[in-house]
């Protein structure tokens, strides 16, 4: 039984788990001839995430930018197509709100098992465990 995945989506965060993420994620878009999605949520405080004009850190952008081009070289020099999204807001709830939205139409997530956050929970990360528990979607946690 083949199972096809045409759309995975790859959290990052620049981390070595999250780029062990991306690397699963082109080995397995590579077997079925799909594509990855690049995702990039910056982590902002809940009251700056309603806030009209919404959160801007400008540094961080650049950061995501790069993480995000850097992940598309690292895709593409396998003949794999990334393509980069960007969010603001809570990281774990962002990326299972994205994989739950049937308009993005994704069929995997893989996901490094700790990322960069400052609070760290015992097996997994707390991103990946929210991800894992609330997504719709199969879920490979990586670590």
């Amino acid at each position: 039984m083949v199972i096809k995945t045409k759309k995975i989506l790859v959290p990052l965060d620049g981390s070595k788990n999250s780029i062990r993420g991306l690397d699963m994620a082109i080995h397995l878009a590579r077997q079925s001839q799909g594509v990855i999605v690049g995702l990039s949520v910056k982590s902002v405080p809940g009251i700056y995430a309603i806030h009209p004009l919404g959160f801007l850190d400008f540094n961080t952008s650049k950061e995501m930018k790069q993480i995000l081009d850097d992940a598309k070289l690292r895709a593409a020099k396998k003949g794999i197509k990334l393509i980069s999204k960007k969010l603001s807001g809570d990281p774990g709830y962002d990326i299972a709100r994205f994989t739950n939205n049937k308009k993005n139409g994704i069929d995997l997530v893989v996901i490094g098992a700790r990322g960069r956050s400052s609070a760290k929970e015992l097996f997994l990360g707390s991103v990946s465990n929210y991800v894992l528990h609330k997504s719709k979607k199969p879920v490979l946690v990586v670590k």
